[in-house]
């Protein structure tokens, strides 16, 4: 009797040890404010991030606000628009807070500001400037009528739906007009202002904020923060996606393919070089291009790959500078500087790329005239191993003194890994037998 007792109060304890501890997991459930900072500006990969962030958070019954804190020069509209979308289809509230002192929410920041649930600045920051700006050089005066009319529409349709100052919004796009945090408070653009992220969660707590399901209420005297960051993919394709990097990427992948030609069979500049490249295209992939600029990068590259092989004295190489230049300067045409691929990153990697050409073809020269002045006393007679088939209908490659050599066979025909003997030469190119 005692041990069904003992047996029914441990069962007892541990029954309620559990309520105990379901009832405290309840009580802290509403009390998680997720935070995510956005310091770059707006592209596919900050929009993945954010669109990730506001999807986690409609997910955990916990969460009470999303909170972005954002410093921005602006984007791409595109991709201003998905993160405004998913903006207004969260359930959880997402607040946009323009903070550290001296951050901007300027172009597509000004636009997913006024979109949000709660829009905080903090001192010190500013917000408008977004005026639509073409990435393929100047509007004519028709389009640009156009693109602003419709982004003048829709920032009014956007602070309309909030409650926020229509007027002073479109000012942003039709005046290209920047206001600071106070006058922003003042013109009815932002919520409140706040010192920090302490500060701005004080100042929600009993907040009502109106999403697509409905008014809420929010509860933050207690909330557990949880700081979201960007993926591995996501830290290198957001630091790919930039056009100075794009283009640099491009260069190096050039550089390892001319090394791979000056000397074949090295593999690994090749091997890098191809990597570098794709790299390259998909930072532009992201970008919006001006394909003149695309076409003047290829023709700069056709100008250095035939300047190994055309005695032009430079002529080439120069021509290849200039167009690399216009063409790197060309790539993302825009007004806003933060987007462009400036004279000081084009110059430079277009003079060392010249460069580089220059000196590989001076040093096939060199090597050719060495190759004729002592080609009977070192190479005839030299014998080496066939690295491929080699016959009179199709030449290939030997090993000889360490190095691979073009050959070429005018008798029988020789299999791969066959001794072979140098009968004579022409330019780089080895006339062979079987030894």
């Amino acid at each position: 009797m005692k041990t069904r007792k003992l047996i029914n109060r441990l069962l007892l304890i541990i029954a309620g040890a559990a309520l105990l501890a379901a009832g405290g997991g309840l009580a802290g459930a509403g009390s998680r404010v997720l935070v995510i900072s956005i310091n770059d500006p707006i592209h596919p990969i900050t929009t993945e991030f954010i669109l990730e962030a506001i999807e986690k958070a409609n997910e955990a019954p916990a969460a009470q606000l999303l909170v972005i804190e954002m410093d921005t020069p602006g984007g791409l509209m595109d991709s201003m628009k998905e993160i405004i979308k998913g903006i207004q289809a969260s359930s959880t509230p997402v607040a946009v807070f323009v903070s550290p002192s001296g951050s901007r929410a300027a172009s597509a920041g000004a636009f997913i500001t006024i979109a949000s649930h709660v829009a905080a600045m903090t001192p010190g920051s500013n917000i408008g400037s977004a005026s639509p700006v073409s990435m393929n050089g100047e509007m004519d005066r028709t389009m640009k009528k156009k693109v602003t009319n419709d982004a003048s529409a829709y920032i009014r349709s956007l602070a309309e739906a909030h409650g926020r100052n229509a007027d002073v919004a479109e000012k942003f796009v039709t005046k290209a007009t920047n206001i600071t945090e106070k006058e922003a408070l003042e013109q009815n653009i932002i919520d409140l202002t706040a010192r920090d992220l302490t500060d701005l969660l004080n100042k929600l707590e009993g907040w009502k904020v109106k999403t697509i399901s409905g008014e809420k209420v929010l509860e933050l005297k207690e909330a557990a923060l949880e700081r979201m960051e960007m993926n591995l993919r996501q830290r290198i394709f957001n630091v790919l996606v930039h056009p100075g990097v794009a283009a640099i990427l491009m260069m190096l992948g050039m550089a390892g393919l001319m090394i791979e030609l000056y000397s074949p069979g090295v593999v690994l500049p090749g091997v890098v070089g191809a990597i570098c490249l794709v790299l390259g295209l998909y930072s532009m992939q992201l970008l919006p291009i001006n394909f003149a600029g695309v076409f003047l990068i290829i023709l700069a590259f056709v100008f250095f790959f035939a300047e190994l092989f055309v005695p032009s004295f430079g002529a080439l190489t120069i021509g290849g500078i200039v167009a690399l230049i216009v063409g790197a300067m060309m790539l993302v045409d825009t007004e806003s500087e933060y987007m462009r691929i400036s004279l000081s990153v084009a110059a430079p990697l277009a003079l060392v790329m010249g460069g580089f050409s220059l000196f590989i073809a001076r040093s096939m020269v060199k090597m050719s005239g060495h190759v004729s002045q002592t080609a009977q006393e070192e190479l005839v007679g030299s014998e080496g191993v066939a690295l491929g088939d080699i016959s009179p209908e199709s030449s290939g490659q030997i090993s000889l003194f360490g190095e691979i050599w073009d050959a070429r066979t005018e008798g029988e025909k020789i299999t791969k890994g066959a001794q072979v003997v140098v009968v004579s030469h022409s330019g780089l190119t080895l006339s062979v037998r079987l030894k």
